[in-house]
């Protein structure tokens, strides 16, 4: 089948990337919203602690992104070959392996919080609160792996705009219930983690419905019980993919618990700033990962259909719109970027420090876009152990970077995280002609 014309292949990638890129906003606005509102506080401790607590929930869950990956992949290849009971079954697979890793992390709940908070060196205000916020979010925790199941499944059938209605609707709630419980009930930092565990419970109610609604739905108790689901073959085709995934995701997440962690040991200030920053940079990631997601699933679906021509004009049009946000993205914090970074904490200090590292966000878009679109490429392509082993490549630079300057100041700590993604890039675009001729000859 010829590829279609160019245009063609924007207005598809655009109608996946735009609703995922919206969905992935609002996600963003959780960690926004949280910071603002306890920024209102004027308490950099508190504020520090729930950075902290985030990045520690941000690395533990993020650990398991590969069951939302995963998902989107598989869906994706199943839709290419058009079979609607692979899709039933790779739902069932993903939900059981969600249910299980779940249950694990509630047996290991008291042992991961004190390991978390001895590992990122909180001092002993911020340590206090944010064993307070973990504690409680740490129960939404549950709803969050489901979840992204849910919304990996939907997304690999093209039903972004679904996600989108459901995220919005959730940020709605969590940011209503961030002002109720921080602002008017005074409940602080614990105010600020309930909201997350109701609006994730409530996401997941939502998302359970509208699921079992869909056709490809209906044969999940007979895709359940069936001999086929869970022969050694598809068994092992998820747990390899979801194994480089996992160790991928863990890497990453090591990268921002170091991140986190160096800023800690500068000090409350420090870290508070950092973390408005890091949500500032996590905002234009979110918004990137809308071509992520547009390729995660057609190039999956190029996977599956077996068409080179269909993956090189996927691979072309998501990385050229996916540079051309960043750019976008970077003239935006240029313009607003030190008005926005202040206006996220009453402390003079934080909001002062936050302004005047602001230019390290503004370059992130820039040499990132190209790492985040490629990580899109290579899941719907199933190619996740050359994903990991790229991100074992950038790792070792950022970790080398970081030992070579120790002790660093909050400039070199941004130097090396902007170099890690540099470096990402780099492997990826260094290992990608190779694929592409064992993939498809």
């Amino acid at each position: 089948m010829p590829p279609p014309p160019a245009t063609s292949n924007s207005r598809l990638v655009w109608s996946i990337a735009l609703p995922a890129m919206l969905t992935n906003v609002a996600t963003a606005l959780f960690g926004l919203a949280d910071m603002w509102v306890i920024g209102r506080l004027g308490d950099a401790s508190a504020q520090g602690a729930v950075e902290l607590g985030a990045k520690f929930m941000l690395a533990l869950l993020n650990t398991f992104n590969f069951l939302r990956t995963g998902t989107i992949a598989l869906t994706a290849q199943a839709a290419g070959r058009g079979s609607e009971a692979d899709r039933a079954q790779t739902l069932v697979r993903a939900l059981g392996a969600s249910f299980l890793i779940a249950a694990l992390l509630l047996l290991a709940k008291p042992f991961a919080i004190a390991f978390g908070l001895d590992l990122l060196e909180a001092g002993d205000a911020v340590a206090d609160e944010a064993r307070t916020y973990i504690g409680i979010r740490y129960w939404a925790g549950v709803a969050w792996l489901v979840n992204a199941v849910l919304v990996g499944w939907l997304i690999g059938q093209r039903r972004v705009r679904t996600v989108l209605a459901v995220e919005v609707a959730a940020n709605v709630v969590h940011i209503g219930l961030d002002v109720l419980f921080v602002l008017s009930f005074g409940w602080g930092v614990a105010g600020v983690a309930a909201a997350t565990l109701v609006s994730e419970g409530l996401k997941f109610a939502v998302l359970a419905l509208l699921v079992l609604r869909l056709p490809a739905a209906r044969g999940l108790r007979e895709a359940a019980v069936e001999r086929a689901t869970w022969q050694a073959s598809r068994m092992r085709e998820l747990f390899s993919l979801n194994r480089d995934l996992f160790f991928r995701t863990l890497l990453l997440s090591g990268a921002m618990l170091i991140f986190a962690r160096s800023g800690a040991q500068q000090g409350a200030v420090v870290l508070a700033a950092n973390g408005i920053l890091f949500q500032l940079f996590m905002l234009a990631t979110l918004a990137l990962d809308g071509f992520e997601n547009a390729a995660q699933v057609l190039v999956g679906e190029a996977q599956g259909a077996r068409s080179r021509e269909r993956f090189a004009a996927i691979l072309k049009s998501t990385l050229a719109w996916g540079f051309g946000l960043g750019v976008v993205l970077a003239l935006a914090y240029l313009v607003a970027g030190e008005a926005i970074a202040r206006s996220f904490s009453t402390d003079e200090a934080v909001s002062n420090l936050a302004a005047e590292y602001v230019g390290w966000v503004v370059l992130l878009p820039l040499v990132g876009s190209f790492s985040f679109v490629l990580d899109g490429v290579f899941v719907g392509a199933a190619w996740t152990r050359a994903m990991l082993l790229t991100m074992l490549a950038a790792i070792a630079v950022y970790v080398g970077i970081l030992w070579a300057g120790s002790p660093l100041t909050n400039t070199g700590l941004w130097i090396a995280f902007v170099t890690f993604f540099v470096v990402r890039a780099a492997a990826q675009f260094a290992v990608l002609p190779r694929l592409v001729r064992r993939e498809f000859g």
